[in-house]
């Protein structure tokens, strides 16, 4: 219990240092260097993010696999699959930070337009960013391996630092009056450094003395078997976490994305912290999946969803206690009247699919992927056909209701999930029947 309260508390830290770092260091970058160079260090560190996304999508099924040779005590093949993992995300990283590479001349010269920011530095910029992505990557394997060990502390503690020093650098080099491309270059020595921390981490928990990439077409297979359906969730959740503004903007103009936008941000941390914190499950259920009884994984799973509940709620009522004035204060008077009326559907919709946390991370650690992929973009997709059609019945209150439609839709995934814990129940009763045993036997915790 202690261990799983400390991985929580690891998991919401993890999640809110960046953001609340942001919140302080944004408004020095914004005022000393302008808005034209603020936007494109946005540019940048949004390349950074979306491609670490794609480079590391795997690293989901490397958490589920090592979790359950980790509960076989099989450590070579543990070992083996993390060294594989490497490789595959070195070869995803490179072929993404190639693309960006090739590509940010193109995207400096349309960043540049109507700037007073130098396409010289804008194509630095841009480049650094692709250099960061292979960086991004190589540390994700180091963290989703701690992760299957659950271990949060160590590898979050070495996060946390490194984005405040990140920041940190970025406010003195902002009062220096110097330019984005050197507070990357900056990002870039402590993402190295934390990376190569994380990775020492790695080290001592494999107990061995050389982690190289290596290609073996067995395990890569065994990976990319149920990998490529999280990877391609990834894609699916990048598209979808920006198509509903830029339908928006198309339909209505940019003036109404301005209150939408603002209510989604404002409430999307009541998921982003509610998954954080709840993270640990899946590395903890992947361990326990093979050798815990039906039963046991059913009560262990209720207790789950009731801390899931409690957690939505909680910040549901929090967000829409506070959410209209709080708007108000950030936005203004004019755009927090507009936001106001769809705010509590968007915390709504929210709150639901931060309801599906629990059985997410059940069906990964029950190796469910392709399942959990397929009602993604299912619900994805009947969800963008809403949003078509009810914000030109209904304009921004039917975009809103559209998102609620998402969340009842990622509430679906408890079906596939009760349907497999209910099919292994009948297994074991039919198992026990012939021997004349007529109770089950609780599972062994190890």
């Amino acid at each position: 219990m202690k261990r799983s309260l400390t991985n929580a508390a690891s998991g919401v830290l993890d999640y809110v240092s960046y953001p609340l770092g942001m919140l302080l260091v944004a408004p020095v970058v914004l005022h000393r260097l302008g808005a034209s160079e603020y936007g494109l260090w946005m540019i940048s560190t949004s390349v950074v993010s979306a491609g670490s996304i794609l480079a590391s999508g795997f690293c989901d099924a490397n958490i589920q696999r090592v979790a359950r040779y980790r509960a076989a005590g099989d450590s070579a093949s543990l070992v083996r699959t993390v060294r594989v993992m490497l490789a595959i995300d070195l070869l995803l990283g490179a072929v993404l930070a190639f693309a960006v590479w090739i590509a940010a001349p193109a995207a400096a010269r349309h960043v540049a337009v109507g700037s007073v920011t130098p396409f010289a530095e804008c194509l630095a910029s841009l480049r650094i960013a692709a250099v960061l992505i292979l960086v991004r990557a190589m540390e994700s394997v180091a963290v989703s391996t701690q992760r299957a060990f659950e271990r949060y502390r160590g590898t979050v503690q070495i996060s946390t630092i490194m984005r405040l020093l990140t920041l940190g650098s970025a406010a003195l080099f902002a009062f220096a009056g110097l330019r984005i491309a050197t507070i990357l270059m900056a990002t870039g020595v402590f993402l190295v450094l934390g990376t190569g921390l994380q990775f020492r981490l790695v080290v001592r928990l494999l107990g061995t003395a050389r982690l190289w990439p290596v290609f073996r077409f067995r395990e890569m297979r065994a990976l990319a078997s149920f990998g490529v359906f999280i990877w391609i969730e990834a894609a699916g959740g990048l598209v979808f976490g920006q198509f509903d503004r830029i339908l928006l903007g198309v339909t209505l103009g940019a003036t109404v994305v301005a209150p939408y936008s603002l209510c989604v941000q404002f409430a999307h941390p009541l998921f982003g912290l509610t998954a954080s914190a709840l993270h640990f499950l899946f590395p903890y259920l992947s361990r326990r999946a093979d050798v815990i009884s039906s039963p046991d994984l059913k009560r262990m799973l209720l207790k789950a969803f009731v801390c899931n509940l409690m957690l939505v709620a909680c910040g549901a009522c929090a967000l829409l206690l506070v959410g209209n004035h709080f708007l108000r204060v950030w936005a203004g008077a004019a755009v927090a009247a507009r936001a106001a009326k769809i705010l509590p559907l968007i915390i709504l919709s929210t709150a639901l699919a931060g309801l599906s946390v629990t059985g997410t991370y059940a069906l990964q650690a029950l190796g469910l992927f392709r399942t959990l992929a397929l009602l993604s973009l299912g619900g994805k997709a009947v969800v963008l056909l809403l949003m078509f059609y009810l914000l030109r019945r209904m304009g921004l209150d039917g975009l809103a209701i559209s998102r609620v439609c998402y969340g009842v839709f990622a509430l679906f995934i408890y079906l596939p999930l009760w349907r497999q814990l209910t099919a292994a129940s009948t297994e074991v009763r039919a198992a026990l029947l012939p021997t004349g045993t007529i109770e089950l036997q609780g599972g062994s915790q190890p």
